[in-house]
Formats: C-alpha cells, sequence, structure tokens
C-alpha cells in the first residue's frame, strides 16, 4: 500500500528542535516532504508575501528525508509547497510545528504554526497544527510523540466533519502524567497587553511588546481547562468568521438609506 504524503512545516524555521521531532512521527506512518521558514517566524498569522521575490532552497539535513527552506512566511512554505515543490502530487496531509509555546484561545489568530496549518486545510488538506507549552529551546517532545501518532493516524483514517483543521496542544508534562486527550472548544482568553518603553544607542525610543495571558472563561470543556489538568487539547477550527447569532439582530441596517 502506498504511504500517505504527508506535508510538514512550521513556524520555527526549519533547524528548529520541534520540526525534527515531528518530522520522526511522519515518517513512521508515511512519507514526509519538508517545506519550512529559513529562519523563525512566531506571530506572522496568515501573513502572505507580496512584494518580494520566494526562494527556495533544498536542504540535506534530515537524513533521507526531502527538504526545502523558504524565504516566507509559514503560509507562504504551503502554498510553494502545494503549487510547486508538491504539484500534480496528492498531499494527504499538512503537520503544522512542533511549536515551542501555546497556541491556544485567541493565540490561534497570531500563530503562524496554526496559519500554516489553516492554509493547507483551505487547500482541501486535512491539517493539524501542534504546539508544547514550553518555550525552551531544549524542550523535551518525546512525552508527545505517541499521541501525535495516534492523532495523525486518525486523521488520515478518517473524516471529522465539517472541519479539515485541528488544533493540538500538548502541556509539559512527562509522559506517565499525560492524562490524554480532551476534544475541546477554543478559551475566550486572551493577552493583556503592554509595551515597554526603552531609548536605543542613537537616542531614538522604541517599543517592546509585553503583557499577561488572561483567562476568564470558567468553562471546563476548554483548550486551556484541559491543558491545566494534564490533558492534550484537540480544538477542531474552521475559517468562517461570521458570528451567526448576530445576522438577525443587523436586518435593521437594510433598512438604512444613506441617500437621505
Amino acid at each position: 500500500m502506498k504511504k500517505p504524503l504527508i506535508l510538514v512545516t512550521n513556524d520555527d524555521g526549519i533547524t528548529a528542535p520541534g520540526i525534527r521531532a515531528l518530522i520522526d512521527v511522519a515518517a513512521r506512518i508515511g512519507t514526509p516532504v519538508v517545506v519550512a521558514p529559513d529562519s523563525p517566524q512566531s506571530g506572522m498569522g496568515h501573513a502572505i508575501t507580496i512584494h518580494s521575490p520566494l526562494r527556495l532552497k533544498e536542504e540535506i539535513i534530515f537524513s533521507g528525508i526531502e527538504a526545502y527552506s523558504c524565504s516566507g512566511t509559514p503560509v507562504d512554505c504551503v502554498k510553494l509547497a502545494k503549487n510547486v515543490v508538491l504539484k500534480g502530487r496528492t498531499i494527504d496531509l499538512c503537520v503544522s510545528g512542533i511549536n515551542h509555546g501555546s497556541n491556544v484561545a485567541i493565540n490561534i489568530l497570531y500563530s503562524g504554526t496554526m496559519s500554516a496549518a489553516m492554509e493547507g486545510s483551505l487547500e482541501g488538506i486535512p491539517s493539524i497544527g501542534f504546539s508544547l507549552l514550553d518555550f525552551a529551546q531544549d524542550a523535551d517532545f518525546e512525552s508527545g510523540k505517541p499521541y501525535i501518532q495516534q492523532i495523525m493516524e486518525y486523521v488520515l483514517a478518517n473524516k471529522f466533519g465539517d472541519s479539515k483543521l485541528l488544533n493540538v496542544n500538548i502541556p509539559k508534562l512527562p509522559f506517565s502524567e499525560l492524562k490524554g486527550l480532551k476534544v475541546c472548544r477554543q478559551a475566550e482568553a486572551g493577552w493583556k497587553e503592554d509595551f515597554i518603553e526603552g531609548t536605543d544607542p542613537s537616542g531614538k525610543k522604541y517599543y517592546w511588546m509585553s503583557g499577561e495571558f488572561r483567562n476568564d472563561d470558567g468553562g471546563i470543556d476548554t483548550d486551556v481547562w484541559a491543558l491545566e489538568n494534564g490533558y492534550i487539547s484537540v480544538v477542531p477550527c474552521g475559517h468562517d468568521l461570521t458570528m451567526y447569532e448576530s445576522i438577525q439582530p443587523l436586518k435593521n441596517l437594510e433598512k438604512v438609506n444613506a441617500l437621505t
């Protein structure tokens, strides 16, 4: 039986430890092809490059694995993979990560990891973004690998409703302390931002964004709750940002005549 073709990408850059861990898992169940940024692209969201040329470079980094670095954003990587590197071939699964740090709640809107996976799903490819709640460069990805493999195998073998996109976050815990998976919703939580003001050596002011993550969502069915309680969170995601419950209350807008 032909092995599934698995596109592997990320936003931390092609040399990040997290992508190597994801490639290790993908190689167990399919044929991975890597297209990832040539430098860190965290927080790029769904940005694409339109004002400068994109460059691809074949890399010999992962033994026996076809891999390319890309000068663009994570979304650029997926677009180039689909339309250039793997043109004419069917991509069975797109996986992004493993990200260094959380991508829960509102973070999905900023995340390059999740935007790369979302781009895959927009192309009709079942896609998964994986993140580990550890920002350290030497983060240990081993404990989550068995679950990552199970999730990837499940997605390859099954349909999961209208969504083709999963957001998976893994708590920083040893394997023995992981309680399993929780399929849940995105928490209503986000950042209370602040900006640190400073002065550079030339005397010019600069601002460095900081802040703290606040969760005012008391639900026990959220990704934040799952992670805080030792579970790996799995959130099915979509692309439609419409607030359907607001359509009817706004219908009176249709009666407005700006010409009167």
